[in-house]
């Protein structure tokens, strides 16, 4: 048997989508290499990076071999509690009155843990089982990102899927019983196999582009939401149109006419799209002397005005400044007709959604990336506000070059093994928010064969809080429980790539959902508040703050220069609080909070508005200091012992991640119970690497290593070498507990004054904390 891509959330084979990307044009973007020893992120920042041949030594590591969690009511650890007793008792999810939050039919303030899941490809007591996991260890909402267009042969393009609708009802309804909502991403055009009697595309490659202009397409598309929303889903009893666990709806996944793949468009796909890019033309200015007048004359190979046609520019030259007016208005129409286009179609379904079908679910229209962040990013979100909530697709990892690195990781694989923490303006959750929008996070990890992932949680949570972002969904679980390192397709001999049921994600789960969930952070006040009409959009001027160029780990070969040196405000603003934009405002009412008490360029470190939370990138080591929350996470053994308010750290782990959480909202020096949670590093048994150069198609030199040995199950997990001192007055007793939050002994606490010394065992992963003996 061939090898090939596993269904759908492999993520990608080699796609023909990444060569439209490739044309000469992206790459040139892409340049900037980040590298396991030496490590340049976009601040210009050179580190020595932790030499990482042997992450975990088999000598100082533990086999990840949990029991099956039987869920147990006689368990320490279970935040199944969290979750209401069915998602959505209260009525739909709604928007806050500022518009920026989710809270309950009821109006309760709720903030989402969630993660993209697999499991409804499997059995229903597979998609049972993981409900009632994952409710246990913080996951308030799963997104459903399927493809409901049926793939049968002879089958119309109006056909649905109707199994996979049957799978998306009993996932509805399984997690509904846990407490858990449910979002659903049903169309992604890059991945739909085509069916020669569809009659689209009709000369392109893909179906990348045609939803936002393609009548054909649209009337399908229409057809594909009616039959996925209004029938009774058996499950329920309901159809998912007026099923309040429902949370929100994703118009499609990652697609823009402002990106590379606008090229890709052919033959006549684009005639389509120019025809109707002559009638917006001739609406604006009324003839064509006026067009040319507007444009200075400026002319393209393509345009014949005699017959009612003008091209369009190639993307490119929408990422580049330009000094001749008449090039530069013909550039600005034609971005703000791709945005207005997109803008329209999103209007359009939110009203089909509302008025003909009567959909009470929250609305999603996108969450893709532009050409350029500086210059196209704001379009693109302008594009969604029809709509109720942004959102973007946004990972971090390092560069991974092989055969089937789309997906799978095998032996002569090659990769770059950077921490985050010493590369901060890469943190995916620096995002421009949009005034008026909650912003959520459809996808993301820290993907494989990245090491450094225990950090990827905790940093999640702490951003989040502090800058108000609505929800971090992780990419992807798979397994009823854990997953164990396994074939990425079953036949393959390989690893998977895209998993987060491991044990430094998911096992490092439960105090960063506790952290974020119940708000035990502050939010941070606004430290950038900028106002854009759109001309500036149309015209693509730089903004006064730009997000960095997002990361795919499948499509960019390079990690990019993320400097925002082109920007006004400095590119770490989004790690000193909220970075909020409004569209159609007054550039006069712009607001940005002196930064220099916050980010200090020569020490290399910067602190939140709130105080909360410091980051020193030169050393790599993130802290948390707060009354109900204390942790860090980087690279511990060199720093000696960490001193936090009433909490002291010592670590012998050259990299490790400890969380300190107050399991009943009080302040950790009164708390009854409290958290304590610990990461180190995984890697599948047997799992060898070696340092190794190599240079990419692009001619970026990378400096990393070589898979020699993918391994095996399960998992190597590092040893836990970690001492706290807790100034916490009456803790009696300290139960290090399992992996499904069972109490398995007690540690012994030396007194410490008012406070106690506890040196946690290797295979420590969670402990509680108790005052009195119980």
């Amino acid at each position: 048997m061939t090898p090939s891509v596993p269904p759908h959330w492999s993520r990608t084979s080699p796609l023909k989508i990444a060569l439209a990307f490739a044309l000469g044009i992206g790459a040139a973007l892409l340049t900037a290499a980040c590298g396991g020893f030496l490590v340049r992120d976009g601040l210009g920042l050179t580190q020595p990076g932790v030499d990482s041949t042997r992450l975990v030594d088999p000598a100082q590591s533990w086999a990840f071999t949990p029991e099956p969690d039987r869920f147990s009511p006689e368990a320490l650890l279970d935040l199944r509690y969290l979750n209401e007793a069915q998602a959505g008792q209260s009525g739909f999810i709604q928007r806050s009155s500022d518009g920026e939050d989710f809270i309950t039919g009821d109006g309760t303030p709720i903030r989402f843990w969630p993660v993209n899941t697999g499991i409804w490809r499997q059995s229903p007591e597979a998609i049972v089982e993981q409900a009632r996991f994952l409710a246990k260890r913080g996951v308030n909402l799963v997104r459903w990102h399927g493809q409901i267009t049926s793939q049968a042969a002879q089958t119309p393009l109006s056909a649905i899927d109707e199994t996979a609708r049957d799978q998306l009802w009993q996932l509805v309804a399984a997690m509904k019983r846990e407490g858990i909502y449910t979002s659903i991403s049903p169309y992604f055009a890059a991945f739909l196999p085509l069916q020669p009697q569809w009659g689209v595309p009709r000369d392109s490659d893909t179906m990348m582009g045609l939803l936002f202009f393609d009548p054909v397409v649209q009337e399908a598309y229409r057809a594909w939401w009616r039959a996925l929303l209004e029938p009774v889903n058996p499950y329920t009893g309901i159809p998912l149109k007026d099923d309040p666990a429902v949370a929100l709806l994703h118009l499609q996944n990652e697609d823009s006419l402002l990106f590379w793949t606008l090229q890709g468009l052919q033959g006549q796909d684009l005639d389509l799209l120019l025809g109707q890019y002559r009638d917006w033309l001739l609406g604006k200015y009324g003839s064509v002397e006026t067009i040319r007048q507007a444009w200075g004359g400026t002319t393209l190979e393509a345009d014949d005005p005699t017959q009612g046609r003008w091209g369009l520019l190639p993307i490119w030259d929408m990422t580049q400044p330009v000094t001749d007016p008449g090039r530069g208005q013909r550039l600005a129409d034609q971005t703000e007709f791709l945005t207005t286009t997109m803008a329209n179609l999103n209007r359009r379904m939110v009203e089909f959604l509302r008025q003909d079908l009567g959909v009470k679910a929250l609305i999603n229209a996108n969450n893709w990336k532009t050409a350029d962040p500086a210059r196209l990013n704001d379009a693109e979100r302008y594009s969604y506000t029809p709509a109720e909530v942004m959102a973007v697709n946004r990972y971090y990892g390092g560069v991974h070059s092989g055969e089937h690195s789309g997906w799978a990781i095998v032996a002569g694989d090659r990769f770059t093994d950077p921490s985050v923490l010493r590369h901060p303006d890469q943190l995916p959750t620096n995002l421009k928010q949009v005034r008026g929008y909650p912003m959520v996070i459809t996808e993301s990890s820290w993907v494989p064969p990245l090491g450094y992932q225990s950090e990827g949680p905790f940093l999640a949570s702490l951003f989040q809080s502090l800058t108000g972002i609505d929800g971090f969904a992780w990419f992807v679980l798979n397994s009823p429980q854990w997953q164990q390192p396994d074939s990425a397709n079953g036949y393959l001999p390989s690893l998977g790539k895209w998993i987060v049921d491991t044990p430094e994600l998911l096992g490092n789960f439960p105090a960063a959902a506790l952290i974020y969930r119940q708000g035990y952070l502050q939010q941070g006040t606004p430290v950038v508040e900028e106002h854009r009409p759109l001309e500036q959009l149309w015209q693509r001027r730089l903004p006064l703050l730009a997000e960095t160029i997002s990361f795919d780990p499948n499509r960019d070969l390079s990690r990019a220069d993320n400097s925002g040196s082109e920007t006004q405000v400095h590119p770490l603003a989004f790690l000193v609080g909220p970075v909020k934009v409004t569209y159609g405002g007054d550039p006069a009412q712009d607001r940005v909070v002196d930064l220099r008490p916050y980010i200090d360029d020569r020490r290399k470190t910067l602190t939140a508005i709130t105080g909360e939370i410091t980051w020193d990138y030169g050393q790599g080591l993130c802290r948390l200091d707060s009354p109900r929350a204390q942790g860090v996470t980087g690279f511990l053994k060199d720093q000696g012992p960490i001193t936090l308010n009433r909490l002291t750290i010592t670590s012998g782990n050259p990299y490790a991640t400890v969380m300190v959480v107050s399991m009943d909202g009080q302040p950790l020096d009164q708390a009854q119970r409290i958290l304590v949670q610990v990461g180190t590093v995984a890697r599948s048994t047997g799992w060898q690497q070696k340092p190794t150069r190599w240079t990419d198609e692009n001619g970026t030199s990378h400096q990393g290593y070589e898979v020699l040995n993918y391994g095996t199950a399960p998992w190597r997990v590092a040893n836990t070498d970690v001492t706290l001192d807790l100034d916490y007055p009456g803790i009696r007793r300290a139960q290090r507990l399992d992996m499904n939050g069972m109490a398995q002994e007690d540690l012994p606490l030396e007194g410490r004054g008012q406070g106690v010394r506890l040196r946690l065992p290797a295979t420590a992963r969670y402990v509680v904390l108790s005052r009195g003996q119980g």
